[in-house]
C-alpha cells in the first residue's frame, strides 16, 4: 500500500500512505486531424488532502448539483485503520475534514464529512464519504467543481495523471496493464490497473485520483506498489493470474478501477449496493 502517511496502522503501515501509487503529468494532445478533444490540463482543482493521504471530490454522471457531494480515497485511508478481509462498512458517521484543493494546489478551504458512505479492502481499496457540502455548495463557495467519475472500463495503453493532494504532485504515465489478481498480505484485490514505471508513486499518494487527460475523468484510484521485491507481502503487492501463477514487479505501482461505483450510485447520491450491475462487496 502507498501508505498513508500518519496512520492508523502506525508508521510501518500508513505512515506515508503504504499501499499506494504514483502520478502523472498532462499527455501530449490529440491530433487536430482526428478532431478529438485535446488532453485537459490536469490540475489539483478538485482533490483534497487528508490527514494521511489523498483523495477527490467526485461525481457520478447521475448526480445533481443539489446532491451531498462525495470524496473518494482508499479504504486503507480511512481514520479508523484499515478494514479487515471481507470487511465492508457502509453509513458509519464521520466528521473528518478534508482540504479542498485549488488548481495551483493552495487550500480553497475545508470541507467536512458526515459519515463514510461505503468503505472496503476487499477485491477493491475503496472509500466514500459523504460531505456535509453539496456540489453546488462547494462550488458557490469555492470556486471548485468535482471530478466527474468515468463509468466505462479504462483502457490499456492510455495516458493518465495521478493526482497527490497531499504531495501537491502530478504524476504522468500510462496504464500498462491490468493485474486479474493483486495480492497484498491479506487483501486481494480484483482487475488492477498496473502503471507504467513513470509513475512512481511513494507514501501519502495513496488515495489519489487516476485521471483520463483525454477526458477529464477519474478512472481509478491510486492504491499500492511494490517496494521491495517482497511477494505477496505488506508493501510488497504481487500479480496472480487465472492459474494461480504469481509475478512479483519491484517499484511497480497500481490503482483500483472506479467505474463500479457509477452503478452502485442512485438518486440523491446515495450508496444502493442492490441496484442491477453493482459489483461492490456487500457486508
Amino acid at each position: 500500500m502507498n501508505r498513508s502517511l500518519v496512520g492508523a496502522f502506525s508508521a510501518l503501515l500508513l505512515g506515508g500512505a503504504t499501499l499506494v501509487g504514483a502520478g502523472a503529468a498532462p499527455a501530449a494532445a490529440a491530433s487536430p486531424a482526428s478532431q478529438a478533444k485535446a488532453p485537459k490540463a490536469v490540475t489539483f482543482a478538485g482533490t483534497v488532502a487528508l490527514s494521511n493521504c489523498s483523495g477527490s471530490v467526485v461525481r457520478t454522471p447521475g448526480s445533481a448539483d443539489t446532491d451531498p457531494a462525495l470524496v473518494l480515497s482508499n479504504g486503507h485511508c480511512l481514520e479508523s485503520g484499515f478494514p479487515g478481509a471481507g470487511e465492508v462498512i457502509v453509513d458509519k458517521p464521520s466528521t473528518r475534514s478534508f482540504t479542498l484543493l485549488t488548481a495551483s494546489g493552495g487550500s480553497a478551504g475545508t470541507v467536512r464529512a458526515s459519515k463514510v458512505a461505503y468503505a472496503t479492502m476487499t477485491d477493491t481499496d475503496i472509500s466514500l464519504y459523504q460531505l456535509t457540502s453539496t456540489y453546488a455548495q462547494i462550488q458557490s463557495a469555492y470556486g471548485i467543481k468535482a471530478l466527474p467519475l468515468s463509468d466505462s472500463h479504462p483502457t490499456q495503453g492510455s495516458a493518465i495523471n495521478v493526482v497527490s493532494g497531499y504531495w501537491k504532485k502530478i504524476y504522468a504515465c500510462n496504464i500498462d496493464g491490468f493485474a486479474y489478481r493483486l495480492k497484498e498480505g491479506d487483501w486481494t484485490w480484483k482487475d488492477s490497473v498496473r502503471y507504467t514505471s513513470a509513475c512512481n508513486t511513494i507514501g501519502g499518494t495513496s488515495g489519489s485520483p487516476v485521471v483520463d487527460p483525454a477526458s477529464g475523468k477519474v478512472v481509478a484510484v491510486n492504491n499500492t506498489g511494490n517496494e521491495d521485491g517482497g511477494r505477496c507481502t505488506l508493501n510488497n503487492p504481487c500479480e496472480v493470474d487465472e492459474n494461480g501463477a504469481v509475478t512479483v514487479r519491484q517499484g511497480i505501482n497500481y490503482a483500483q478501477e472506479t467505474y463500479g461505483i457509477t452503478k452502485c450510485v442512485t438518486t440523491g447520491n446515495k450508496i444502493d449496493l442492490k441496484l442491477a450491475g453493482c459489483a461492490l462487496p456487500k457486508p
